[in-house]
Protein backbone atom coordinates (compact mmCIF):
# COMPACT_ATOMS: atom_id res chain seq x y z
CA UNK A 1 0.00 0.00 0.00
CA UNK A 2 1.57 3.45 -0.80
CA UNK A 3 2.18 5.26 1.64
CA UNK A 4 -0.08 8.44 1.57
CA UNK A 5 1.50 12.27 2.25
CA UNK A 6 -0.63 15.43 3.81
CA UNK A 7 -0.38 18.86 3.19
CA UNK A 8 -2.11 20.95 5.51
CA UNK A 9 -4.36 17.58 7.30
CA UNK A 10 -5.15 17.24 3.56
CA UNK A 11 -4.63 14.21 1.99
CA UNK A 12 -2.65 13.43 -1.15
CA UNK A 13 -2.96 10.14 -3.10
CA UNK A 14 -1.15 8.82 -6.03
CA UNK A 15 1.18 12.13 -6.95
CA UNK A 16 5.12 12.51 -5.87
CA UNK A 17 6.56 15.28 -5.19
CA UNK A 18 8.15 15.22 -9.19
CA UNK A 19 4.86 14.54 -9.93
CA UNK A 20 4.25 17.50 -8.62
CA UNK A 21 7.18 19.41 -9.51
CA UNK A 22 6.51 18.64 -13.49
CA UNK A 23 2.80 19.84 -13.22
CA UNK A 24 4.03 23.27 -11.63
CA UNK A 25 6.74 23.41 -14.61
CA UNK A 26 4.42 22.65 -17.17
CA UNK A 27 1.29 25.38 -15.90
CA UNK A 28 4.42 27.81 -15.65
CA UNK A 29 5.28 27.26 -19.20
CA UNK A 30 1.32 26.94 -20.49
CA UNK A 31 1.09 30.43 -18.39
CA UNK A 32 3.91 32.32 -19.75
CA UNK A 33 2.72 30.84 -22.98
CA UNK A 34 -1.12 32.84 -22.47
CA UNK A 35 0.96 36.02 -21.48
CA UNK A 36 2.89 36.92 -24.63
CA UNK A 37 0.07 38.22 -26.79
CA UNK A 38 -0.06 40.77 -23.94
CA UNK A 39 3.40 40.95 -23.83
CA UNK A 40 3.97 41.52 -27.61
CA UNK A 41 1.23 43.86 -27.73
CA UNK A 42 2.68 46.27 -25.36
CA UNK A 43 6.25 45.63 -26.82
CA UNK A 44 4.55 46.99 -30.21
CA UNK A 45 3.29 50.13 -28.83
CA UNK A 46 6.93 50.61 -27.49
CA UNK A 47 8.14 50.84 -31.34
CA UNK A 48 9.32 53.62 -32.93
CA UNK A 49 7.34 53.57 -36.72
CA UNK A 50 10.64 52.43 -38.35
CA UNK A 51 11.04 49.27 -36.31
CA UNK A 52 6.94 48.39 -36.64
CA UNK A 53 8.10 47.18 -40.12
CA UNK A 54 11.30 45.11 -39.91
CA UNK A 55 11.34 41.89 -41.88
CA UNK A 56 11.76 39.55 -39.71
CA UNK A 57 9.96 41.23 -37.18
CA UNK A 58 11.42 41.48 -33.22
CA UNK A 59 9.41 40.63 -30.44
CA UNK A 60 11.10 43.79 -28.21
CA UNK A 61 12.09 47.16 -29.07
CA UNK A 62 15.53 48.29 -29.80
CA UNK A 63 14.94 51.88 -29.19
CA UNK A 64 12.03 52.05 -26.95
CA UNK A 65 9.90 55.51 -27.48
CA UNK A 66 6.69 56.75 -25.86
CA UNK A 67 5.66 58.50 -28.75
CA UNK A 68 3.24 56.58 -29.62
CA UNK A 69 0.83 56.83 -26.33
CA UNK A 70 1.41 60.22 -26.89
CA UNK A 71 0.29 60.65 -30.30
CA UNK A 72 -2.91 59.10 -28.92
CA UNK A 73 -3.38 61.44 -25.82
CA UNK A 74 -3.08 64.21 -28.16
CA UNK A 75 -5.79 62.84 -30.68
CA UNK A 76 -7.84 62.26 -27.73
CA UNK A 77 -7.83 66.00 -26.37
CA UNK A 78 -8.09 66.89 -30.45
CA UNK A 79 -11.81 64.85 -30.86
CA UNK A 80 -14.38 67.22 -31.53
CA UNK A 81 -16.03 65.31 -28.71
CA UNK A 82 -14.26 65.46 -25.48
CA UNK A 83 -12.42 62.58 -24.88
CA UNK A 84 -14.13 62.47 -21.08
CA UNK A 85 -17.38 62.14 -22.52
CA UNK A 86 -16.51 58.62 -24.14
CA UNK A 87 -14.83 57.18 -20.59
CA UNK A 88 -18.19 58.39 -18.94
CA UNK A 89 -20.08 56.78 -21.25
CA UNK A 90 -17.70 53.47 -21.12
CA UNK A 91 -18.22 54.02 -17.34
CA UNK A 92 -21.18 53.81 -16.87
CA UNK A 93 -22.61 51.67 -19.42
CA UNK A 94 -20.13 49.03 -17.65
CA UNK A 95 -21.60 49.71 -13.59
CA UNK A 96 -25.04 50.02 -14.83
CA UNK A 97 -25.25 46.48 -16.97
CA UNK A 98 -22.87 44.67 -14.92
CA UNK A 99 -24.98 45.75 -11.78
CA UNK A 100 -28.19 44.65 -13.62
CA UNK A 101 -26.64 41.33 -14.55
CA UNK A 102 -25.56 40.56 -11.39
CA UNK A 103 -28.73 41.00 -9.81
CA UNK A 104 -31.28 39.76 -12.36
CA UNK A 105 -28.99 36.70 -12.63
CA UNK A 106 -28.81 35.98 -9.11
CA UNK A 107 -32.22 36.66 -8.73
CA UNK A 108 -33.21 34.35 -11.13
CA UNK A 109 -30.59 32.00 -10.21
CA UNK A 110 -32.20 31.06 -6.37
CA UNK A 111 -35.65 31.15 -8.06
CA UNK A 112 -34.46 28.06 -10.33
CA UNK A 113 -32.42 26.68 -7.97
CA UNK A 114 -34.31 26.65 -4.54
CA UNK A 115 -38.04 27.34 -5.54
CA UNK A 116 -40.32 24.42 -6.57
CA UNK A 117 -42.84 26.07 -9.08
CA UNK A 118 -44.40 24.72 -12.26
CA UNK A 119 -41.96 25.18 -15.14
CA UNK A 120 -38.81 25.43 -13.11
CA UNK A 121 -37.08 22.51 -15.51
CA UNK A 122 -38.54 23.90 -18.59
CA UNK A 123 -37.09 26.99 -18.28
CA UNK A 124 -33.59 25.92 -16.97
CA UNK A 125 -33.71 24.26 -19.88
CA UNK A 126 -34.47 27.17 -22.60
CA UNK A 127 -31.60 28.77 -20.64
CA UNK A 128 -29.22 25.87 -21.45
CA UNK A 129 -30.16 25.74 -25.29
CA UNK A 130 -29.91 29.57 -25.30
CA UNK A 131 -25.78 29.30 -24.87
CA UNK A 132 -26.02 27.56 -27.86
CA UNK A 133 -26.57 30.63 -30.26
CA UNK A 134 -23.96 33.18 -30.77
CA UNK A 135 -24.26 36.77 -30.52
CA UNK A 136 -24.13 36.93 -34.44
CA UNK A 137 -27.58 34.70 -34.85
CA UNK A 138 -29.72 36.65 -32.01
CA UNK A 139 -28.42 39.75 -33.18
CA UNK A 140 -30.96 40.59 -35.64
CA UNK A 141 -33.71 39.82 -33.44
CA UNK A 142 -32.10 41.84 -30.70
CA UNK A 143 -32.05 44.77 -33.10
CA UNK A 144 -35.70 44.57 -33.75
CA UNK A 145 -37.03 44.69 -30.50
CA UNK A 146 -34.84 47.54 -29.12
CA UNK A 147 -35.92 49.09 -32.22
CA UNK A 148 -39.73 48.51 -31.75
CA UNK A 149 -39.39 49.54 -27.77
CA UNK A 150 -37.42 52.61 -29.36
CA UNK A 151 -34.38 52.08 -27.21
CA UNK A 152 -32.03 52.09 -30.52
CA UNK A 153 -29.14 54.91 -30.03
CA UNK A 154 -29.49 54.86 -26.41
CA UNK A 155 -27.83 53.82 -23.23
CA UNK A 156 -30.91 51.22 -22.59
CA UNK A 157 -29.50 49.41 -26.02
CA UNK A 158 -26.72 48.26 -24.32
CA UNK A 159 -27.38 47.83 -20.67
CA UNK A 160 -30.61 46.55 -20.77
CA UNK A 161 -29.96 42.65 -22.77
CA UNK A 162 -26.59 42.81 -20.56
CA UNK A 163 -29.33 41.82 -17.85
CA UNK A 164 -30.69 38.84 -19.76
CA UNK A 165 -27.26 37.23 -20.01
CA UNK A 166 -27.93 33.26 -20.06
CA UNK A 167 -24.63 32.48 -19.18
CA UNK A 168 -24.26 34.17 -15.90
CA UNK A 169 -27.85 32.72 -14.91
CA UNK A 170 -26.45 29.41 -15.48
CA UNK A 171 -22.94 30.13 -13.61
CA UNK A 172 -24.93 31.53 -10.46
CA UNK A 173 -27.81 28.48 -10.88
CA UNK A 174 -25.14 25.84 -11.07
CA UNK A 175 -23.52 27.02 -8.17
CA UNK A 176 -26.47 27.48 -5.94
CA UNK A 177 -26.99 24.04 -6.56
CA UNK A 178 -23.76 22.87 -4.96
CA UNK A 179 -23.01 25.53 -2.46
CA UNK A 180 -26.42 26.65 -1.23
CA UNK A 181 -28.21 23.41 0.68
CA UNK A 182 -31.97 23.40 1.49
CA UNK A 183 -31.39 22.50 5.15
CA UNK A 184 -29.67 25.69 5.72
CA UNK A 185 -32.91 27.44 3.70
CA UNK A 186 -35.31 25.71 5.43
CA UNK A 187 -33.74 26.44 9.25
CA UNK A 188 -34.25 30.50 7.76
CA UNK A 189 -37.38 30.07 6.76
CA UNK A 190 -38.67 27.90 10.11
CA UNK A 191 -37.09 31.09 11.84
CA UNK A 192 -39.48 33.85 9.93
CA UNK A 193 -36.78 34.71 7.50
CA UNK A 194 -38.57 36.44 4.58
CA UNK A 195 -37.38 34.97 1.05
CA UNK A 196 -35.80 37.96 -0.01
CA UNK A 197 -33.53 38.31 3.30
CA UNK A 198 -32.61 34.48 2.65
CA UNK A 199 -31.52 34.85 -0.64
CA UNK A 200 -29.69 38.54 0.11
CA UNK A 201 -28.00 37.62 3.83
CA UNK A 202 -27.30 33.50 3.35
CA UNK A 203 -27.52 32.27 -0.19
CA UNK A 204 -25.05 35.03 -1.62
CA UNK A 205 -22.77 35.36 1.02
CA UNK A 206 -22.38 31.18 0.03
CA UNK A 207 -21.81 32.17 -3.32
CA UNK A 208 -19.78 34.95 -3.11
CA UNK A 209 -17.04 33.26 -5.33
CA UNK A 210 -19.26 32.97 -8.34
CA UNK A 211 -20.80 36.46 -8.38
CA UNK A 212 -17.46 37.74 -8.34
CA UNK A 213 -16.97 36.11 -11.55
CA UNK A 214 -20.30 37.42 -13.08
CA UNK A 215 -18.56 40.50 -12.02
CA UNK A 216 -15.60 40.31 -14.05
CA UNK A 217 -16.81 39.01 -17.10
CA UNK A 218 -19.57 41.05 -17.36
CA UNK A 219 -17.47 43.97 -16.75
CA UNK A 220 -14.99 43.14 -19.22
CA UNK A 221 -17.35 42.40 -21.69
CA UNK A 222 -19.08 45.67 -21.52
CA UNK A 223 -15.85 47.91 -21.32
CA UNK A 224 -14.60 46.19 -24.32
CA UNK A 225 -17.78 46.79 -26.17
CA UNK A 226 -18.13 48.98 -29.38
CA UNK A 227 -22.01 49.13 -29.55
CA UNK A 228 -21.46 50.92 -33.04
CA UNK A 229 -24.40 48.75 -34.26
CA UNK A 230 -26.66 49.94 -31.91
CA UNK A 231 -25.45 53.32 -30.87
CA UNK A 232 -25.19 56.40 -33.93
CA UNK A 233 -24.73 59.06 -31.67
CA UNK A 234 -20.95 60.52 -31.04
CA UNK A 235 -21.99 62.13 -27.82
CA UNK A 236 -22.92 58.33 -26.34
CA UNK A 237 -19.93 55.89 -28.16
CA UNK A 238 -17.69 54.52 -26.49
CA UNK A 239 -13.51 54.38 -25.39
CA UNK A 240 -13.59 51.21 -28.05
CA UNK A 241 -15.14 53.16 -30.74
CA UNK A 242 -13.48 56.58 -30.22
CA UNK A 243 -9.78 54.73 -30.30
CA UNK A 244 -10.63 52.94 -33.35
CA UNK A 245 -11.37 55.86 -35.20
CA UNK A 246 -8.45 57.26 -34.07
CA UNK A 247 -6.38 54.42 -34.67
CA UNK A 248 -8.38 53.94 -38.44
CA UNK A 249 -5.84 56.08 -40.54
CA UNK A 250 -3.71 53.46 -42.09
CA UNK A 251 -0.49 51.62 -41.68
CA UNK A 252 1.30 54.88 -40.17
CA UNK A 253 -0.89 54.91 -37.29
CA UNK A 254 0.20 51.20 -36.33
CA UNK A 255 2.06 52.31 -33.23
CA UNK A 256 -0.94 54.64 -32.36
CA UNK A 257 -3.35 51.19 -32.49
CA UNK A 258 -0.73 49.19 -30.10
CA UNK A 259 -1.10 51.87 -27.84
CA UNK A 260 -4.50 52.12 -27.72
CA UNK A 261 -5.05 48.23 -27.58
CA UNK A 262 -2.80 48.86 -24.21
CA UNK A 263 -5.02 51.86 -23.20
CA UNK A 264 -8.76 49.83 -23.11
CA UNK A 265 -6.91 46.55 -21.78
CA UNK A 266 -5.75 47.51 -18.39
CA UNK A 267 -8.68 48.29 -16.80
CA UNK A 268 -10.07 44.80 -17.38
CA UNK A 269 -7.03 43.24 -16.27
CA UNK A 270 -7.23 44.58 -13.09
CA UNK A 271 -10.00 43.66 -12.52
CA UNK A 272 -9.52 40.08 -13.24
CA UNK A 273 -5.90 40.33 -10.98
CA UNK A 274 -8.16 41.94 -8.14
CA UNK A 275 -10.62 39.15 -8.35
CA UNK A 276 -8.36 36.64 -9.71
CA UNK A 277 -8.56 34.06 -6.59
CA UNK A 278 -12.37 34.23 -6.48
CA UNK A 279 -12.39 33.26 -9.85
CA UNK A 280 -10.44 29.99 -9.43
CA UNK A 281 -11.90 29.07 -6.62
CA UNK A 282 -15.49 29.47 -8.59
CA UNK A 283 -14.02 27.03 -11.57
CA UNK A 284 -12.86 24.22 -9.18
CA UNK A 285 -15.55 24.27 -7.01
CA UNK A 286 -18.09 21.45 -6.66
CA UNK A 287 -19.75 21.26 -3.47
CA UNK A 288 -19.81 22.24 -0.07
CA UNK A 289 -16.51 22.61 1.59
CA UNK A 290 -16.29 21.86 5.64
Amino acid sequence: MKKMRTRNHTVVLNRSKGGDAGITVFLVILGLFMFLPMVYTISQSLKPLDELFIFPPRFFPRHATLKSFKQLFYRMICSWVPFSRYVFNTVFISFAGTFGNLVCSSLAAYALAKIDFPGNKFFFQVIQKSLMYSPSITGTLQFIVLSKLGWVDTYLAIIIPTFCSSLGLYLMKQFMDTNVTTEILESARLDGAKEFMIFWSIAMPMVKPAWLTLIVYSFQGLWQMGGSTLIYSEQLKTINYAIGQITAAGITRAGVSAAGTVFVMIVPILVFVITQSNIIETMGSSGMKD
